[in-house]
């Protein structure tokens, strides 16, 4: 996870957190250049395709360089940050100056100096020689650059055109030079269409922020009397988004972490395993009576105990007695792959997306343990503290889409499992019920099953085991 780049700096690499993950988005940093760090203190927290986990760093040192800011994907492998160690930290110790974000109050917090390290761009590298760069040719100054922008926020504001200010450097980089800018922000500027020679820079050393590039995209398409015609922005690209758009109207949200792995692997089980679906609508009026006294059972006590709780385990024993419900395909050696344990899967909707942690070998365990199990799966999943191991491994999935107040759906399988039961509203509804019509308490279930290792029998009798364990909940005892 680190290499040596000269014998007084480390550098701290991505590390593959989960089973083959390629990327993660750093959240947040815990440190800045400066700060001092230890062995395994955490210096930020990343967000893979599973879950956002802090990464700590494995050594004593100064922290010398971020080499990425924020809201940032980067490739696993890639270094990250750097720090001083040994006889370099103590150099690495003085005050460094370096862009680490495009945020206001970086650019506002920051000076000029022009004898320090001007500010590394991700991507342009940084120099290995102990030669002071003098500052970029064509780069306004920051208190000039600032009174441009203030400028075009007054017009954007209604106060009218600003006043001609007195002659300065120019805003943008001389022809030929490229504009100072990171990688996000050109990728903001080419999905707004904005052409970055254009813009007005306000951080630091001439940078564009993004400040800047809304700025730009705002501007009226109209030139303002008297100036120049405005050089015509190429046209995005069909991938790209529009030039601009009402920010009203619409809302545009990057398909990153959770999300996009959550809709790559849904259209690749809906497209690889044939889908079938079947449904059984139960009266679980036993089972919601038998909820309430086990809330009321010692055994219990501070226990999260709930109707998930008793379909989970009836679950568990409907696979106990279909053993070959609990499978995989194996499309390379084509081979079923029958598992001789359950890791129960939950469907849990959180802020960063639906994610589906399992209970390891939740066939062993009694139902007070599973009870314990499930609290603990959904107090972490709401905190957002799941890690990439709870989520690996699945056998069989559970989704309470009742909870939502929905009748039942048709659940996609997770990638790697062959059955998942959609769990419905329980509501009070007119039951024939010993051959009288009486209210009584009603859900629908449904289960969906891999169709190339699951047959129409034994998704029928898996599901008809559910219901007749839900509906007399005594079969728990002696069928388990």
């Amino acid at each position: 996870m680190t290499t040596m780049t000269d014998s007084s700096v480390r550098e701290f690499k991505m590390p593959d957190v989960g089973e083959g993950l390629t990327e993660a988005e750093i959240l947040k940093w815990y440190v800045q250049p400066g700060d001092t760090v230890t062995d395994g203190q955490v210096v930020c927290e990343v967000e893979t395709a599973k879950a956002a986990v802090e990464l700590p760093i494995p050594y004593d040192g100064v922290v010398r360089e971020l080499h990425f800011p924020e809201g940032t994907t980067v490739d696993v492998g890639t270094s990250i940050i750097a720090v001083a160690v040994g006889d370099g930290a103590a150099a690495a110790a003085e005050p460094v100056q370096e862009a680490v974000a495009d945020t206001p109050a970086t650019a506002e917090a920051e000076e000029p100096k022009p004898e320090g390290r001007q500010p590394v761009l991700v991507g342009y590298g940084v120099s290995t020689s102990s030669t002071r760069r003098r500052p970029r040719k064509g780069a306004q100054a920051p208190a000039a650059a600032q009174e441009a922008s203030a400028a075009i926020q007054a017009e954007m504001n209604g106060h009218g055109p600003a006043a001609p200010a007195a002659p300065a450097a120019p805003a943008a980089p001389a022809t030929g030079d490229r504009p100072l800018a990171k990688p996000p922000v050109r990728k903001l500027a080419k999905d707004l269409g904005v052409d970055l020679a254009t813009v007005v820079p306000s951080g630091p050393d001439g940078i564009i922020t993004r400040e800047d590039v809304h700025a730009a995209a705002a501007e009226p398409a109209t030139p303002e009397p008297q100036a120049a015609p405005a050089a015509v922005a190429p046209a995005p690209s069909p991938t790209a988004a529009p030039a601009s758009y009402d920010t009203t109207r619409e809302t545009r949200i990057p398909v990153k972490g959770v999300r996009k792995a959550t809709a790559a692997a849904m259209v690749g089980s809906a497209f690889t395993a044939p889908h079938v679906t079947e449904f059984v609508t139960v009266d679980v009026t036993r089972t919601m009576k038998l909820v309430e006294e086990l809330k009321q059972d010692k055994e219990y006590a501070g226990l999260r105990v709930n109707p998930l709780l008793l379909i989970a385990k009836a679950l568990l024993v409907a696979i106990k007695r279909n053993p070959d419900i609990n499978a995989s395909w194996d499309e390379a050696a084509q081979e079923i792959v029958v598992k001789h344990y359950v890791n129960l899967g939950i469907a849990a909707a959180t802020p960063r997306g639906l994610i589906v942690p399992n209970i390891k070998d939740a066939h062993a365990q009694t139902l007070p343990q599973l009870a314990g199990s499930l609290g603990e799966l959904v107090s972490t999943a709401r905190e957002g503290k799941t890690s990439p191991a709870a989520m690996q491994g699945g056998t069989v999935t559970i989704t309470n889409v009742g909870v939502f107040g929905v009748d039942t759906g048709t659940p996609i399988l997770n990638p790697g499992e062959s059955a998942i039961l959609a769990v419905g509203a329980i509501k009070l509804q007119p039951w024939v019920h010993k051959g009288k019509v009486k209210p009584r308490q009603v859900t629908t279930l449904a289960l969906s099953f891999d169709h190339r290792l699951v047959d129409g029998e034994l998704g029928s009798k898996v599901l008809a085991d559910v219901a007749a364990v839900l509906e007399q909940p005594k079969r728990l005892i002696s069928w388990a």
